[in-house]
């Protein structure tokens, strides 16, 4: 849905003062679980709840089976922020069995008007908390967006650190990239890219992206489906992608 193109004063105070935040946050290496190339755009009013998450295929069993789902809901209180829930966060990792493992609370700021320059910018700002003890992990960076006719390109940069007791005095960084092409609305292949040089992990694959509006309601369903193949010989072999969302106002 095409996003709300005003954009007042605040939300051009708030990149500074993320910006702060990320760099007084210290410490260590976090590895990140989620494989999502955010968007820029917030709509104001809209409500989302949405469900995603991946599974692991590979032939070394210290990879092959681990899994991961995260239920979140947010709202776009203004035309510049969305806040976020993640409510429960799932993961299962291989011969273990699953268990939630935190919560997160996330936010993006769009500072741009869509198409109004060469580009449109934004901004992810996170802080995840573990179920039990552990440190949290807070993630930050830049969210670009640029769309020409039918082609949409996504670019985001994240750095992530952990804090609190325990922390480790590392700063994770990992770069995605999402480039699809609109059939139609309800139908956009394209492809997906990760890369995680901590890891030495590099992934990239095919995916599919579109949305239908629920007849007689102001609420959409927007799916993705995909498939990632690992780059290097270190990543994962195949990494199976899947979102379903819903939104309304």
């Amino acid at each position: 849905m095409q996003a709300n193109r005003s954009f007042p004063r605040r939300a051009r105070r708030v990149l500074p003062a993320a910006l702060g935040l990320a760099l007084i946050a210290g410490a260590s290496l976090v590895h990140a679980d989620d494989f999502i190339v955010y968007s820029p755009h917030v709509i104001a009013t809209q409500t989302e709840f949405e469900l995603r998450g991946y599974g692991y295929s590979d032939g070394r069993a210290d990879i092959n089976g681990e899994r991961a789902a995260e239920l979140s809901i947010a709202h776009t209180f203004t035309s510049w922020w969305k806040p976020e829930i993640y409510v429960a966060e799932y993961k299962k990792e291989p011969g273990g069995r699953g268990k939630l493992v935190g919560y997160e609370f996330e936010n993006t700021f769009q500072f741009t008007e869509p198409g109004r320059y060469w580009a449109d910018f934004g901004l992810l700002a996170s802080y995840g908390h573990p179920k039990g003890s552990g440190p949290g992990e807070l993630e930050f960076g830049p969210l670009i967006e640029k769309t020409a006719g039918r082609f949409d390109h996504r670019v985001n940069l994240i750095w992530e650190r952990q804090i609190g007791g325990g922390a480790s005095h590392h700063t994770e960084f990992r770069y995605s990239y999402a480039g699809t092409y609109a059939l139609t609305s309800a139908f956009r292949p394209g492809i997906e890219a990760y890369g995680r040089p901590d890891d030495d992990s590099y992934q990239a694959g095919p995916v599919v992206t579109g949305e239908w509006q629920v007849p007689g309601t102001r609420g959409n369903v927007e799916y993705r489906v995909g498939l990632l193949l690992g780059i290097n010989s270190a990543a994962p072999q195949r990494t199976l992608l899947a979102q379903v969302e819903y939104e309304f106002f």
